[in-house]
């Protein structure tokens, strides 16, 4: 199984980083090939441009956003590894949507409808924040943000997401509970995604 990581945090000492690095660890125990676009490390640029636009209307897709989609394309499941910003993706990683999941790639439109382009691809996210899950429980924002990141972006361009896990309140709780964060990652990493492509 080929498995893409994006993975955006200015910080590589952060919580999310340790994600990343047990995604890794337990992809390469599960024998699949792994690649890991750390966004800030490869100086991604997140800025959609109008040179961005008159290259993909021309067919010549700039060479940094050509890249990506060749990671896109090469992956059976894509997955993203953030913190949670002012409720949403944070601007590194949301210019990566805005550049890289094009029309004419991640979508296009038929009919005046649109239709997703990359349909058989899985989805995880794993997003980290700073209040306890709780508290995105009960004012509805865990909801919110997997309606807008799962069927806004992946269920638009017909990847389907089949786990989308928050960690809350991650600067504020026990090591203890960080430990049991990251087993949880393994388990999912280890399980759901093979299950999800029988």
């Amino acid at each position: 199984m080929n498995h893409l990581v994006v993975f955006a945090h200015p910080n590589q000492e952060s919580f999310c980083k340790g994600i990343v690095d047990t995604i890794k660890s337990t992809s390469e125990k599960k024998g699949d090939n792994i690649v890991i676009r750390d966004l800030y490390k490869i100086g991604f640029d997140p800025i959609l441009k109008p040179s961005d636009f008159e290259g993909m209307q021309s067919g010549k897709t700039p060479e940094d956003i050509g890249a990506e989609q060749e990671f896109v394309k090469w992956a059976d499941v894509i997955t993203f590894v953030y913190p949670v910003w002012w409720v949403g993706l944070p601007a590194m990683l949301k210019g990566y949507v805005d550049r890289v999941f094009s029309y004419g790639f991640a979508y296009e439109s038929v009919n005046g409808a649109p239709r997703g382009l990359l349909n058989g691809k899985k989805a995880l996210l794993f997003c980290t924040t700073g209040s306890p899950n709780e508290v995105y429980d009960q004012n509805g924002m865990h909801d919110s943000m997997k309606q807008t990141t799962g069927a806004g972006i992946f269920n638009f361009t017909g990847i389907e997401v089949i786990n989308h896990t928050f960690f809350g309140a991650v600067p504020s709780v026990s090591d203890e509970t960080r430990r049991e964060y990251l087993k949880e990652v393994d388990k999912i990493i280890m399980n759901n995604i093979n299950n999800s492509l029988l």
